[in-house]
């Protein structure tokens, strides 16, 4: 019972840490196994091999600075998509030693959703965090997890009933905080795609543009905008005009005066 308690906490241990941090989990338990302080599985003895430990060594420092700069973590995140899931299926499957192959295949279908869970919230996470623009909770987070990927290692070889008690816990954290931090990242990415289509969108044209003013017609629609000034009437023209008024108002007034005059006339005879 204590061999299997043992194998399943660091099976589910390795998927796990892998991950948060791949190369650390990798040097965590390669410097276990070859110091003797514990003895790896067939499937993990390759972890102690000097050159494996060299390269995840190197990476682990060019990690240590990526993971710290804000930004960069995020990038590095994304690469990493493609290499910490696969590589915690392969160490959680190598964990389980010669048990059989559908063992190894259970363990690795574990491992590599424990490595994508614990994956897509560290990077969740920071995308969040980089909404700051402090660096120091970069470099808090990034401390915290490595602290984790040991303590959490040490702890499922050590004590694997605590750690499977813990990553109990854990899942359930996941379960209720995936889906608050896939709500962050689309309100995050959302205002970043409304921030540079405002931008591109913005006419690099006339700055009168830019304040509101409309500009000035021209061709057609610019001549039937035009309001036409009314026809200016020169002296001579008024001149005339007005004589033609009195000629008319004094003929108005002789008619007058004539059809006046013509009953007397009738009655005298």
């Amino acid at each position: 019972m204590e061999d299997i308690t043992q194998t399943l906490a660091l099976t589910l241990g390795a998927g796990w840490a892998s991950g948060i941090n791949l190369y650390a989990a990798i040097l965590v338990l390669g410097f276990l196994g070859l110091t003797g302080r514990m003895d790896l599985p067939e499937g993990l003895q390759i972890l102690t091999d000097p050159l494996v430990m060299m390269v995840a060594g190197f990476m682990y420092l060019v990690e240590f600075f990526a993971d710290k700069t804000p930004g960069v973590d995020t990038v590095w995140d994304s690469f990493h998509t493609l290499i910490r899931i696969p590589a915690g299926a392969l160490l959680a499957a190598g964990a389980v030693g010669d048990i059989g192959p559908g063992a190894e295949l259970a363990a690795a279908l574990a491992g590599g959703s424990l490595a994508a869970a614990t994956h897509a919230a560290k990077a969740g996470a920071r995308v969040l965090i980089n909404t700051s623009p402090e660096p120091f909770t970069n470099w808090g987070a990034s401390l915290a997890e490595d602290v984790a990927v040991v303590a959490g290692l040490l702890a499922a070889i050590n004590h694997p009933l605590v750690f499977l008690a813990l990553l109990a816990a854990f899942i359930l954290l996941l379960i209720w905080l995936l889906p608050k931090l896939w709500r962050g990242i689309k309100r995050v990415f959302g205002a970043l795609g409304r921030f540079f289509g405002h931008k591109a969108a913005e006419p690099p044209g006339d700055p009168g543009l830019m304040a509101g003013r409309s500009p000035p017609a021209s061709g057609p629609a610019a001549m039937a905008a035009t309001p036409r000034e009314p026809p200016r009437l020169d002296g001579p023209s008024v001149s005339l005009s007005t004589s033609t008024s009195t000629s008319t108002s004094t003929s108005t007034s002789t008619s007058t005066s004539t059809s006046t005059s013509s009953p007397d006339h009738g009655g005298g005879a």
